[in-house]
């Protein structure tokens, strides 16, 4: 019988990232079961622990991006503190930090400190605009990131504004998966070769990466598309969002003309299919809105569900955050899983979104205290215990 084991067992990553997409990042790691190990100053560590709103002792957003992880009290600007982070990086196989560029290197921990020590680390600097070009000092965050990139411009109906969203597009997405894309392949190469590598991730870049279809239609028309004019964006009836009766919303992405002929028939509209292509962009598009907008309005979202969703038409309610906690799919994939914390209690989290044959994700551990696993990581990387109790603010069992 196979026995489960973690995808990254065995894999040891010191984190020194803050807040949102560096933590996330590594959230992906530990969940796969990889060692994490959070490096906080000793004075108030990572301040997503207090960002509001609080549950009790520690916000959500950081109990639901530190689970699975430890936590040392390190002051990188001691001397003391930079040997025993040297010491520990030793015995790593990954560092993650977001620290604007040179910032480690002028603590004395920067790649080429830690690669004198230890030639596998693979050494990932997570930042705004990277270790290079005339950006790279400047200040930033995912709004930012997405004005450069070309994408805010793309976000907002015709003829308004741009919209910001309320997914961080370049921290999530720009960062935190890009990041983690970038160490494991280095981590493959590093087993392959006994070689690390620096890593160099900027979000406005990897924003910028994703931003295919805006680059498409530059490309195919010679123009930038308009905000709320492509086909994806509000420039198609089939592709977009629908008031419903009760004041709520459903999506429809019917896009292919199979699913539009679909979509037509379900809804009594068969005069439209072969307005699939007429329905983009001009007059006559917008007069086919129109006219679907005032259908939608005609039920409720949930009797249009119980209406479409059988139809194979790509459509879909829009739900809140709470309600799809709730639904039937996430939750027959496992996607919701009950927390306990010693301090805040009882709460839903989300599970890892990867499934991987022979391997059940957990949480094993909840998010850490402050500093609560220095004595025990620091002597797992063989400094003694005076060694230990000469740091300040650590207390040795």
């Amino acid at each position: 019988m196979t026995v489960p084991t973690k995808p990254l067992a065995g894999l040891r990553v010191l984190d020194l990232t803050r807040l949102l997409p560096g933590p996330m990042c590594t959230l992906h790691l530990a969940d796969m079961g990889a060692d994490v190990i959070k490096i906080e100053d000793p004075a108030a560590g990572d301040y997503a622990r207090w960002y509001p709103p609080l549950r009790h002792t520690h916000s959500a957003l950081f109990l639901a991006l530190n689970r699975n992880k430890r936590s040392v009290k390190l002051d990188l600007r001691r001397a003391e503190g930079r040997e025993a982070f040297l010491r520990l990086a030793e015995t790593a196989d990954v560092i993650v930090e977001s620290f604007r560029p040179g910032v480690m290197d002028r603590l004395g921990v920067g790649y080429e400190a830690v690669k004198a020590r230890n030639k596998r680390i693979v050494f990932c600097a997570l930042s705004g605009y990277g270790a290079t070009g005339p950006y790279r000092d400047r200040a930033g965050h995912d709004i930012n990131y997405c004005s450069y990139a070309g994408v805010s411009d793309q976000i907002g109906p015709a003829g308004g504004p741009p919209v910001a969203p309320n997914f961080q597009i370049a921290d999530l997405a720009g960062g935190a998966l890009s990041a983690a894309m970038g160490i494991l392949a280095a981590v493959v190469d590093q087993r392959a070769t006994g070689t690390g590598r620096f890593v160099d991730v900027a979000m406005a870049d990897c924003t910028l990466a994703h931003a295919v279809i805006a680059l498409s239609s530059l490309i195919e028309t010679g123009v930038s598309p308009a905000r709320g004019g492509h086909r994806l964006s509000g420039g198609f009836s089939g592709y977009g969002f629908y008031e419903t009766k009760d004041g709520k919303y459903m999506s429809l992405g019917a896009l292919e003309p199979k699913f539009w002929a679909n979509f037509c028939r379900a809804v009594g509209r068969e005069d439209l299919i072969a307005k699939h292509e007429v329905a983009v962009a001009g007059a006559e598009a917008a007069a086919i809105t129109a006219e679907l907008a005032a259908l939608f309005k005609t039920r409720t979202r949930d009797e249009w569900t119980r209406l479409l969703e059988p139809a194979d038409c790509c459509a879909a309610p829009v739900l809140s955050i709470a309600e799809a906690l709730d639904n039937e799919q996430f939750r027959a994939r496992g996607m919701v899983v009950e927390v306990e914390h010693r301090e805040d209690g009882r709460f839903r989290q989300f599970a890892l979104p990867v499934q991987f044959s022979d391997f059940a994700f957990s949480v094993d551990r909840p998010a850490p205290r402050h500093g609560e696993h220095t004595a025990e990581v620091l002597a797992e990387a063989g400094l003694s215990k005076d060694e230990i109790a000469a740091l300040e603010n650590v207390a040795v069992k």
